[in-house]
């Protein structure tokens, strides 16, 4: 029998965020999230997000033990913005027992169905820097400090309970071109700042990047605003994220480029992976878990490509070049062999052209899931 339980004190959620770490304790390719930052995401209190979201938290027991877990979650900025009344569901975990996944999903289609809404769709967070997409390819691949892990019974699941492909993104691993290719770029990249006036700041420190910060999450807002499910983030949220992942920072792979009217133009940021860190650290920072973050940042082949956003009317005017120069002679210098892009949709081919020099291979592919409640309360796939 599953009895689900309904977060609502401390004690539930630090078993909410350490389910997984059960749950994945013996998979390689896993890669924990830290527990600070997951509990911070969650706290109605702290994460500003809660101020356009609604959201509730799940457990699920089996025979009196630990099986599963759930959020839900409404965001109103969603609902305003897109027009769609669909809830979403996110840090979905389950055992492999049908019987558990079907009362986790149940419970947050009967709270979407109390509170107005037409559907539910997942995994999504509350924006879209959270984790989100369910991983459907590349279970064998290890997973980045940014992305979503899960097992593959979980799709016979969601798909058993009527949830169907609303959109897929894909992660494709790119190799550092070398010789011929680097000049190449280097050329392109030259002739476009020279055409339009470009000019890349000057990052040494992280601190150098702070001033920037708000230029930069309203480029990513109008650059990422007709992506699928994404909504507006706020200035409440951008001094929250500055704040938490500031000490992450590494200047060689922060590329901000100004046009000639003195307004950036486009940025990109990544990091040296963190997979190999977060599975050494264990969820924790403290009191030993950040000495393997600070030796991953200092030193490490493996890029995570993280964020990139371009002003709409200067995608064709050389932009990309200058951010693929700059990524590429900070890789070079510091030994980078390999990176992992950061989640794009399947269908934006604009950007995946952009690696057609970088040997790209599909590394993971992960899906939004969607159901649909028809008007007489029952489901279907359409």
């Amino acid at each position: 029998m599953v009895k689900i339980v309904k977060v609502e004190t401390k004690q539930q959620l630090d078993l909410f965020v350490k389910f997984p770490f059960k749950l994945y304790k013996d998979n390689p390719c896993w890669v924990p999230p830290l527990l600070s930052d997951e509990k911070f995401t969650l706290d109605k209190n702290k994460n500003p997000a809660f101020e356009f979201s609604d959201a509730e938290l799940w457990l699920a027991y089996k025979d009196g033990e630990l099986a599963g877990r759930i959020a839900g979650i409404i965001s109103h900025s969603y609902i305003k913005k897109w027009g769609n009344r669909y809830a979403r569901f996110g840090w979905i975990d389950f055992i492999d027992d049908p019987e558990v996944s079907r009362a986790l999903l149940e419970t947050v289609e009967n709270w979407a169905r109390e509170n107005g809404m037409e559907g539910v769709h997942g995994p999504l967070g509350f924006c879209d820097l959270d984790k989100q997409g369910m991983l459907v390819e590349g279970f064998d691949e290890p997973g980045t400090f940014i992305t979503l892990y899960n097992y593959p019974y979980y799709i016979e699941h969601l798909e058993a309970l009527g949830y169907a492909k609303d959109v897929d993104w894909i992660e494709l691993e790119i190799t550092i071109p070398k010789d011929e290719a680097v000049k190449k770029i280097a050329m392109l990249a030259q002739k476009a700042k020279e055409k339009y006036g470009l000019s890349v700041v000057p990052l040494k420190k992280p601190k150098d990047v702070l001033p920037y910060a708000n230029e930069v999450f309203d480029l990513l807002n109008k650059g990422y605003e007709h992506l699928y499910g994404v909504v507006p983030i706020t200035k409440k949220q951008v001094d929250s994220y500055v704040k938490q992942f500031f000490s992450f920072l590494n200047t060689d792979y922060i590329c901000i480029i100004k046009g000639e009217d003195g307004d950036i133009a486009g940025f990109g940021i990544s990091m040296p992976s963190l997979t190999k860190a977060a599975q050494k650290s264990k969820g924790r920072l403290f009191p030993t878990g950040f000495v393997h973050f600070l030796n991953a940042i200092r030193k490490n082949d493996t890029l995570d490509l993280y964020l990139v956003a371009i002003k709409p009317e200067l995608r064709a005017k050389g932009v990309p070049y200058v951010l693929l120069d700059e990524l590429t002679k900070a890789a070079v210098k510091n030994g980078v062999v390999k990176a992992i892009a950061s989640p794009e949709l399947e269908t934006n081919h604009a950007v995946q052209s952009l690696w057609k020099n970088y040997n790209p291979r599909l590394y993971h592919r992960r899906r939004c899931y969607l159901k649909l409640f028809d008007v007489f309360g029952d489901e279907n796939k359409d």
